[in-house]
C-alpha cells in the first residue's frame, strides 16, 4: 500500500535580488495516514517552507507531493485552494483570530466558504469548540481569552471542516510551559482519537516528544526517521 503522503524529489528555492537561495534540496519521504510528525531543525533550515509545500500554500520548483494518490503540485491555483479548504486545517504560532468576532464566530469562519446553512454552521462550530474544551468561552472575544485559550479556538477553527490533515507551525511558540503542554496534549488527542494526520514544525524537543515520528531538517536535507517514545 502506498503511503498517505508521498514526497519525491522536492526542491524549493527563493530569489533574493540576483541571488537564488536554495531551501529544500531534493527531499523524499513518506507520511502515513494518522501519523503525528514533528519537523525540527535550526532557524532557516526550511521547516516552514516544507510545511507550506505539504499544505499546498507554496509551489515547489521540482518534485511531487502525492496525497492519497493525487499530485497536488499539478493542481491549478483554483484547484489547490479547493483542495486546501477540504483537506487541510491550519494552526499558527500567533492564532490569527479576528478580534471583533467571538470565539464561536472565529471557529465558524471556514464554514462560510461552504454551502451549509447558518444553523448547521453554528452546530459544527459549537461541536468544534466543545472538542477543545472551551464550551463555556464560546461567546468571549479573543482579548478576553488567555494565550492557551486563543490557541484552542484556533485549533477548533482548524478542525471545524473535519480535514484529514492538520499542519501546525510552532503552535506552542507563544505560550508558557503549562499552556504549551495543554495544547500538545490536545493535538495528541486529535491524532489518537480522531485519526488526524498532523505535521508540526517545532523548535522544542519537549513538543516533538508528543509526536509519533520526528525528523530533523538541516541545510535543506531531511534526516532519517526517528520514533518518539510518546507517553
Amino acid at each position: 500500500m502506498p503511503a498517505f503522503i508521498e514526497v519525491r524529489g522536492l526542491t524549493k528555492s527563493y530569489r533574493r535580488g540576483d541571488q537564488t537561495i536554495p531551501v529544500l534540496a531534493g527531499i523524499s519521504f513518506d507520511i502515513e495516514q494518522g501519523e503525528f510528525l514533528a519537523l525540527m531543525g535550526p532557524s532557516g533550515s526550511g521547516k516552514s517552507t516544507l510545511l507550506n509545500c505539504l499544505a499546498g500554500i507554496d509551489r515547489v520548483d521540482q518534485g511531487s507531493i502525492l496525497v492519497a494518490g493525487a499530485d497536488i503540485t499539478q493542481l491549478s491555483e483554483t484547484g489547490l485552494a479547493r483542495w486546501r479548504s477540504l483537506n487541510v486545517g491550519f494552526i499558527f504560532q500567533f492564532y490569527n483570530l479576528i478580534p471583533v468576532l467571538t470565539a464561536l464566530e472565529n471557529v465558524e469562519l471556514p464554514l462560510l466558504l461552504t454551502n451549509l446553512p447558518r444553523r448547521e454552521r453554528r452546530e459544527h462550530a459549537t461541536l468544534a469548540i466543545e472538542a477543545v474544551g472551551l464550551s463555556e468561552r464560546m461567546d468571549h472575544y479573543p482579548a478576553q481569552l488567555s494565550g492557551g485559550q486563543q490557541q484552542r479556538v484556533a485549533i477548533a477553527r482548524a478542525i471545524v471542516t473535519d480535514p484529514e490533515i492538520l499542519v501546525a507551525d510552532e503552535p506552542t511558540g507563544d505560550l508558557d510551559r503549562v499552556s504549551a503542554g495543554e495544547i500538545l496534549n490536545l493535538l495528541a488527542l486529535l491524532n489518537q482519537d480522531m485519526g488526524k494526520t498532523i505535521i508540526m514544525v517545532t523548535h522544542d524537543p519537549r513538543a516533538a516528544q508528543k509526536a509519533q515520528v520526528f525528523r530533523e531538517l538541516d541545510k535543506g536535507e531531511l534526516s532519517s526517521v526517528s520514533h518518539s517514545a510518546r507517553p
